[in-house]
């Protein structure tokens, strides 16, 4: 009778497990991130170095297994067994056990393994976007207390430190430290896609192909980089750079961002 009961008592967790992220997920908490103006590492070659950001709201954290799962039940042309390789790889979600499922100790890890065109279909559902990369760059500037806190020899350290853990192994769950903005795992966690990142970089072999528009498209990124020292975002650029937009990795995330509300105006 015990045994039975204990039985009962295990399917009954599976299930209700099942049912809970099989439901719609919960609406998102973004937050406000007022306009401002910061020197970009990476400017594009027809904007400044010093950029401009306008307001927008912004994910406070990453994108969770959860979360996705309700998404592709959702909208099922995104599961890994229908999604069409033009816009996934063939390692889309590889990591989950089944096409339509996970385990119960991923559900609070940011969801990886993703193209950018399904972290962009993602967003549009929630009325939102990809951040760019000088969006993505202006709130990853902040620490608990600061909005730039760059020049901060121990903060840049201690980004260094996180990137560094961010190779390998198993991803831990979101639940950092809020920075400034109130916005969590920035950096530590995973790296993320953002909407432009086949335009940070222009190799030397597309510079000599004799198109102007796309060095302007790709903004000359290799010939103006700016401040060298801070590595681990320049660790990002190269990686970034580097993918097409099916490419998934074990360690690149997303967060969406939307307009901002009236009073962040």
């Amino acid at each position: 009778m015990k045994g039975s009961a204990g039985r009962h008592g295990k399917w009954l967790a599976a299930t209700l497990f099942v049912a809970l992220m099989s439901m719609p997920a919960v609406a998102a908490d973004y937050v406000d991130v007022p306009a401002g103006a910061f020197q970009s590492v990476l400017p594009t070659a027809d904007t400044p170095l010093d950029v401009s950001v306008a307001a927008l709201a912004m994910r406070s954290e990453p994108v969770t297994n959860a979360e996705f799962l309700a998404f592709i039940s959702a909208h099922p042309e995104w599961r890994r067994d229908q999604v069409p390789r033009l816009f996934a790889e063939s390692r889309y979600l590889e990591h989950w056990p089944t096409a339509n499922s996970i385990d119960a100790g991923q559900a609070r890890q940011p969801v990886v393994k993703v193209s950018w065109f399904a972290a962009q279909a993602f967003c549009e559902s929630e009325q939102a976007r990809l951040p760019t990369w000088h969006e993505w760059e202006y709130v990853a500037a902040a620490d608990a207390t600061r909005r730039d806190a760059r020049a901060d020899p121990a903060w840049r350290n201690r980004i260094l430190g996180w990137y560094e853990r961010t190779s390998g192994g198993d991803l831990a769950q979101i639940g950092g430290d809020a920075n400034a903005y109130g916005v969590r795992d920035l950096h530590g966690l995973v790296w993320e896609w953002v909407d432009d990142f086949n335009a940070l970089f222009i190799s030397a072999d597309n510079r000599n192909q004799g198109d102007p528009d796309l060095l302007k498209f790709c903004g000359a990124g290799a010939l103006s980089m700016q401040d060298r020292d801070n590595y681990a975002v320049l660790m990002r650029i190269a990686m970034l750079s580097s993918l097409k937009g099916a490419d998934v990795t074990g360690n690149l995330g997303f967060r969406c961002v939307r307009p901002a509300t009236e009073k962040s105006q």
